[in-house]
């Protein structure tokens, strides 16, 4: 029979193992959630198959993912440009699709963007907006003049939805930054 030694056991009388062992039984490591699958008729463990793209070491700890300034641009110019090319797709023009779009937009980027790169998140959204809408709303004449004046009056005709979707993002911006420094200052 093997004893603890002095250091590891707690003081007062020692423990004797179960009747019927010769030592006290010790679980082993934790096995892998995957290997606890049981298949239906009771077997042997189902092993899920691991996905190439499925991040390894870590697990996810159920933060969202987080984007740099740079992300922040690029998501902005890419998601405004896919509403506004299915709004134009599905109805001919750069309507209410494209307004709820942009708010959207604007809301996931305000959430996701890092503490240190918060500034991108309101200004990411009206770049994007305005690309949006210098590429792919129809121009009223052609040439450069054209397409200023279009980008103009297609600026003014959606204010609201520019305003809206980037006061929205300034607003959770804000009370990001706010709750942060109140974090900071209680450590």
């Amino acid at each position: 029979m093997e004893q603890q030694s002095i250091r590891t056991q707690p003081p007062g009388p020692r423990r004797q193992p179960p009747s019927g062992t010769d030592r006290a039984a010790v679980p082993g490591p934790a096995a892998p959630v995957d290997s606890r699958l049981r298949s239906a008729s009771g077997g042997a463990p189902v092993r899920r198959p691991r996905l190439p793209w499925a991040g390894r070491g870590r697990g996810r700890t159920g933060r969202p993912a987080r984007l740099t300034a740079v992300g922040t641009g690029v998501a902005a110019v890419a998601g405004t440009l896919l509403v506004a090319g299915v709004d134009r797709t599905l109805f001919g023009g750069l309507g209410v699709l494209f307004g709820l779009g942009y708010l959207v937009l604007c809301f996931q980027l305000a959430v996701r963007v890092r503490y240190p790169d918060l500034p991108a998140a309101p200004i990411a959204g009206p770049i994007a907006f305005a690309l949006a809408l210098a590429l792919l709303q129809p121009a009223a004449t052609s040439g450069l003049t054209g397409r200023v004046v279009s980008l103009a009056s297609g600026l003014a005709v959606r204010a609201g939805w520019l305003f809206a979707g980037t006061g929205l993002a300034a607003v959770i911006v804000a009370a990001r930054f706010v709750a942060q420094r109140r974090i900071r200052r209680t450590r």
